[in-house]
């Protein structure tokens, strides 16, 4: 009798402790954290096609996106797919393409970020030299790789309520395990 009911608790603090992990689990996932994958260069040298990464969800709850974030978005052309860009442009500033850089509000952006023989290429939705002016709640996010993204040079800014999140952490391949590190 002493075994049986040894078993019956045993099974019983079992059956709890799963219940709870995965009511942690799922309330991390919903609101806290969630796991994507890099798919394609266009965050190349950054990220590479292939790493895992969680998103930060709740941060942008108490603060807004910055310049140098790299965020994961509903990329426009497939709402159903996630993209992961890196901001450059904020709400209300003037995004222009000229001679292989950036500006931002007319001041080269200096982007330490990307090795020096980037060259940024024009979309349809920013042609050479043309000013792009940002709404209110818009982000004009680029890959990394300038040459191999499809970003908002191509299909315009990105809406605030679109961004899942910031990513944060790096968990696959174990080489590159580790926060995501910004500039400061």
């Amino acid at each position: 009798m002493p075994e049986e009911k040894n078993l019956k608790a045993f099974t019983l603090d079992l059956l709890q402790t799963i219940v709870l992990a995965l009511a942690i689990f799922l309330l991390a996932y919903l609101f806290l954290f969630q796991p994507h994958q890099v798919k394609g260069d266009s965050m190349s040298p950054s990220f590479q096609d292939n790493e895992y990464l969680l998103t930060d969800k709740i941060s942008y709850r108490f603060g807004k996106p910055k310049r140098g974030d790299v965020v994961v978005f509903a990329a426009p052309p497939s709402p159903g797919e996630d993209y992961i860009k890196r901001i450059i442009g904020l709400p209300g500033e003037t995004v222009m393409v000229k001679e292989s850089r950036i500006s931002i509000n007319g001041k080269i952006l200096n982007e330490d970020y990307l090795p020096p023989e980037t060259h940024t290429t024009v979309g349809l939705w920013s042609p050479e030299g043309k000013p792009v002016e940002l709404g209110q709640d818009e982000y004009f996010v680029v890959g990394d790789n300038r040459s191999n993204s499809s970003d908002s040079r191509r299909w315009g800014p990105v809406k605030r309520k679109k961004i899942v999140g910031r990513a944060w952490f790096v968990y696959w391949p174990p080489a590159k395990f580790g926060f995501v590190q910004y500039a400061k």
